[in-house]
């Protein structure tokens, strides 16, 4: 008889990336609504307290593979003319970053929507959104090519459920060529809306199991914040991080890819 031959290891039939959206009011904290009004001067003035934020933020970012940022400072009077998301991707040891300016308020404020990465990007693209009053966008990172990309779009959307729906649109026009994608960010509606049932109508893009509360941060009632995935990919889990960087909570999850898509993340976390 001969004797068995030692069972082979199968290779993994997937693997797993965490990602996390974060609004963070370019490093402002807000605790109670009336603080928007008695701190309006701070958010237009550089200061500790916002570095302070940005350095308890960076402190948690090595914890995921890819991090979407919206209302991040490009560089402006209100962040001390810092670019926000370079600043926390060179903090947190994060190897890749990209950010897309937006809304710049002559020199008072920029606002961007910003990427920080363990993964290499294969290309990143600029869009802006369609809007009566211009200044929202959309970032698009690839990662990998053809079939086998993962695409992200990080974005920020409207107050206007009008704007939101041509938006919502147009990002599906967008999304709805790439068998595995992810988009995350402050979308500024809740899942069961008109405006997202007609984008999860247009692309592969499912519909949450159930909704995580992220706005206000103090007191999180309503689902803002999303993290949505085509039917591709497995969504392991989704929770909000317990500390509050801004008037939003971050939005985490966990996802399972299928092995053949995007290039691996680097080994040094």
């Amino acid at each position: 008889m001969k004797p068995l031959a030692p069972p082979q290891s199968a290779a993994p039939a997937e693997r797993r990336l965490r990602l996390l959206s974060c609004n963070i009011l370019a490093g402002a904290s807000v605790q109670r609504y009336s603080e928007y009004v008695t701190r309006s001067i701070n958010a237009v003035l550089p200061g500790r307290s916002k570095m302070d934020n940005l350095d308890r933020l960076a402190e948690v970012l090595p914890q995921f593979d890819v991090i979407g940022l919206q209302e991040a400072d490009a560089g402006s009077l209100r962040s001390g003319f810092l670019n926000q998301t370079r600043y926390l991707a060179e903090t947190a040891g994060m190897p890749f970053w990209s950010h897309q300016p937006n809304r710049p308020m002559a020199r008072l404020a920029h606002s961007a929507n910003g990427l920080i990465s363990r993964l290499e990007p294969h290309s990143v693209f600029d869009y802006p959104l369609p809007s009566r009053i211009p200044g929202r966008g959309a970032l698009l990172v690839q990662f990998g090519e053809g079939d086998s990309a993962l695409a992200v779009m990080i974005a920020h959307l409207s107050l206007s459920a009008q704007a939101r729906a041509r938006q919502l649109g147009f990002i599906a026009e967008l999304l709805q060529d790439f068998p595995h994608a992810v988009l995350m960010g402050d979308l500024n509606t809740e899942p069961a809306s008109m405006e997202m049932r007609q984008l999860f109508g247009k692309c592969n893009l499912q519909p949450p199991a159930q909704t995580t509360p992220t706005f206000p941060s103090w007191k999180p009632r309503r689902a803002l914040d999303h993290i949505l995935i085509s039917s591709s990919i497995q969504l392991d889990k989704v929770w909000t991080l317990p500390q509050a960087f801004s008037d939003h909570l971050p939005l985490a999850a966990e996802i399972r890819l299928p092995v053949y898509v995007a290039p691996p993340p680097r080994a040094d976390r």
